[in-house]
């Protein structure tokens, strides 16, 4: 028995041992967000955030985060209110086909966690690992930027006593 908390809800998995957070994220728990495509590390798309830090889902063993919190891109949204990196995302025309969107939102999310205000240099390391092949660059790293204005601004408020 596996237990970990995901989006805030907290899973007790009986589970073989073996099985890739990818594995029983899709095929378990039906949260399909988190995609599969290399399931060698090399593309990104299998990417979400475990106690906030940007990890591969498909080469992270599911035994190896028993107690862990995990965020998937279903975990984000707050209701119908999207985060600021998916509004910023779309906003900005970053989505084109959106197969690596997932990953790449939640590789910015850890990212402006982390820092709000990061050079071009940063948003581009923190999102080596992921791979676009409609080359959407550009749009992906003018809205991380974005983003990251709208959650400064957001933690400034949130910070100010009333």
């Amino acid at each position: 028995m596996i237990s970990f908390t995901i989006n805030k809800k907290q899973y007790l998995l009986d589970l073989k041992g073996h099985e890739t957070l990818l594995e029983v994220l899709r095929d378990h728990l039906g949260l399909t967000g988190t995609k599969t495509a290399c399931e060698e590390s090399e593309c990104g798309t299998c990417t979400v955030t475990i106690n906030g830090k940007a990890v591969l889902s498909c080469i992270t063993l599911a035994s190896d985060v028993e107690g862990e919190d995990i965020l998937t891109i279903e975990g984000l949204a707050d209701g119908d209110v999207l985060h600021p990196v998916q509004q910023a995302y779309l906003d900005y025309g970053a989505v084109q086909c959106g197969f690596c969107i997932p990953g790449m939102i939640m590789s910015s999310k850890a990212l402006l966690d982390q820092n709000p205000d990061p050079t071009q240099e940063e948003i581009e390391y923190a999102l080596d690992g992921n791979i676009c092949r409609c080359a959407g660059y550009p749009k992906i790293f003018q809205a991380v930027r974005e983003a990251g204005k709208i959650m400064k601004q957001k933690n400034l408020k949130e910070s100010k006593p009333a």
